[in-house]
């Protein structure tokens, strides 16, 4: 790979080149500023490959697919010929009525892909209701057992896992619940701090062994504080996603919360809506723990319950998942026992035809590979071109999952006041100045406070576009600080 171009902010547009991998003909791409619709966004015209493009105004690299949904990219022809070829043939089913085959060759291929570990599936529309249906169902697997008093759950501070309210109660981001706290259902739903290694080691030296000692025994606290005969389940993320900005879970600490769930009778709830079906360089986030077992080191950290979404149908359909492990679908099974459960569009034959195409495509193509192959060399690139910057305190992240943290002092870690919106500035000047759409948030350090953004792009990206990518970013951070 050749040597990275330098970019400043004043000429990024002028140097940047003006034919890009992916481009397509477009008679609108130089016609001046967006034209915007609600809230003054930009109004969008089309979308190809890694490209969005408004309807007026040069074409966006999409470095984020939204919220890590566009997983192929955009406008695949094979997607949507599989999309019409189930529509011409019936486009809905009510799950009540009939079985599909979409739906049950979707199941199979995801059962398949466990290895047998998750045995039951629930196809849903959207990341809130998998989560939503995990903890139901987890109420209703003890009522099955004969444990009523299990109706605890037990998440994580500096957490998102929804918008509705069960799933809302189980999230610790306090900006997003505060608006609806009297709804919330806090005498349920209990908190222990994140696995957030850059802000918690308690020294700059302190082993992974330590730190994940720590967590595990504040784990067992708050199971003895409740009694442990009330916990149904514990809740979290294997790599935060929108909440903290692509914290992976320290190594060790997976294995060691399932030994605790284990040892107690909880379930563990893996919430993989943002962080799975490939984004972290394995399908599912928790096989990836294989890798730090060793080679022989079996399947990975094998959830109880599982939500998936996002990349599952990569954006061609709102579709999501809910994968039940062995101990419950057992259950179900040997003693005849069904969920309490369902929506109308449940188990949906074209959103199950959408991400059964969308995941063959990524198994077909080798796109596993090309996740950890181009997430190694954007860790990289980010590590060289931002690492030194004395406003960026971390960078973190698995695959081609990525957050980059903005602090005011690198020494203290402390953040900027969120009155600046430090991020949003980040993702505005990219967008408006540089052309490329990262994702952002706030919170990261806690209370609300602490500004990052991630880098999501395609499973298909290539090694020109990841380095396009990091110019691109870099040139926005330079200029957002340059103004503060």
């Amino acid at each position: 790979m050749g040597q990275l171009l330098s970019i400043s902010p004043k000429s990024a547009r002028r140097v940047l080149p003006h034919k890009s991998e992916g481009d397509i003909t477009d008679s609108t791409s130089d016609l001046g500023p967006p034209q915007t619709g609600l809230n003054g966004l930009p109004r969008l015209k089309k979308a190809r490959g890694h490209y969005w493009y408004p309807a007026n105004g040069p074409k966006i690299l999409d470095a984020c697919g939204g919220a890590g949904v566009a997983c192929l990219g955009h406008g695949r022809q094979d997607i949507i010929r599989a999309v019409n070829a189930q529509m011409s043939s019936y486009t809905y089913a009510s799950y009540a009525h009939f079985k599909t085959s979409p739906v049950q060759e979707l199941s199979d291929w995801l059962i398949k892909s466990t290895e047998h570990k998750m045995q039951k599936v629930y196809i849903m529309s959207s990341g809130s209701e998998a989560i939503e249906a995990a903890l139901k169902l987890a109420i209703e697997y003890f009522l099955w057992t004969g444990q009523p008093a299990r109706t605890n759950f037990i998440a994580r501070e500096g957490s998102y896992h929804g918008t509705t309210l069960g799933a809302l109660s189980a999230s610790g981001h306090v900006v997003r619940r505060a608006p609806f706290h009297a709804l919330l259902v806090p005498e349920r739903f209990h908190r222990v701090s994140a696995c957030n290694p850059y802000r918690q080691r308690l020294t700059s030296n302190e082993s992974d062994a330590a730190f994940v000692a720590r967590k595990v025994a504040e784990l067992e606290a708050a199971f003895a504080r409740l009694g442990p005969e009330t916990v149904a389940g514990v809740v979290l993320e294997p790599v935060v996603g929108a909440a903290l900005g692509c914290v992976p879970a320290a190594p060790g600490y997976l294995a060691a919360v399932k030994a605790v769930c284990d040892r107690h009778g909880a379930l563990l709830i893996l919430d993989e809506v943002m962080c799975g079906m490939g984004r972290t360089g394995t399908l599912h986030a928790w096989q990836g723990e294989r890798e730090e077992e060793g080679p022989e080191g079996g399947v990975g950290v094998v959830p109880d319950l599982q939500a998936v979404a996002k990349g599952f149908a990569g954006g061609y359909q709102p579709a999501s998942a809910l994968l039940v492990g062995g101990k419950v679908a057992g259950v179900m099974e040997r003693e005849g026992k069904v969920f309490t459960h369902g929506h109308t569009y449940q188990n949906h034959p074209v959103v199950a035809a959408a991400a059964l195409a969308v995941q063959k495509a990524v198994e077909r193509e080798g796109l596993l590979a090309n996740v950890r192959v181009q997430g190694r060399l954007l860790e990289r690139l980010l590590r060289e071109r931002l690492g030194a910057h004395p406003n960026v305190g971390d960078i973190r992240g698995k695959g081609l999952f990525w957050g980059v943290e903005f602090v005011r002092d690198k020494a203290t870690k402390e953040p900027f006041e969120p009155g600046l919106g430090v991020a949003e500035r980040v993702q505005k000047a990219a967008v408006r100045e540089f052309k490329v759409l990262v994702y952002h948030g706030q919170g990261c350090a806690g209370g609300g406070r602490g500004d990052h953004i991630m880098i999501m792009p395609a499973y298909t990206i290539s090694s020109k576009l990841v380095v396009e990518i990091v110019e691109r970013v870099v040139c926005a951070v330079d200029e957002v600080f340059r103004a503060l």
